[in-house]
């Protein structure tokens, strides 16, 4: 069995994870609406992508938008 010859020190310990922290989400607002969004991802408001439509508007929120 394999069992450690000495003791890991709090420092050395803290500094092999120093690389494991979770980063903040990069979040950009949107020109078009101005609502934050991540970069390089479609608007799920109205579908657009770098200035371009790309996907239709949902069924659902042209129900809406109709009645």
């Amino acid at each position: 069995m394999a069992v450690p010859k000495k003791r890991t020190t709090k420092s050395r310990r803290n500094m092999r994870r120093a690389h494991d922290s979770i980063s903040p989400v990069n979040v950009v607002l949107d020109k078009e609406t101005g609502k934050y969004r991540l970069p390089h991802h479609v608007s799920r408001d109205d579908g657009m992508y770098n200035g371009k439509f790309v996907l239709k508007a949902s069924t659902e929120e042209t129900e809406k938008s109709e009645a």
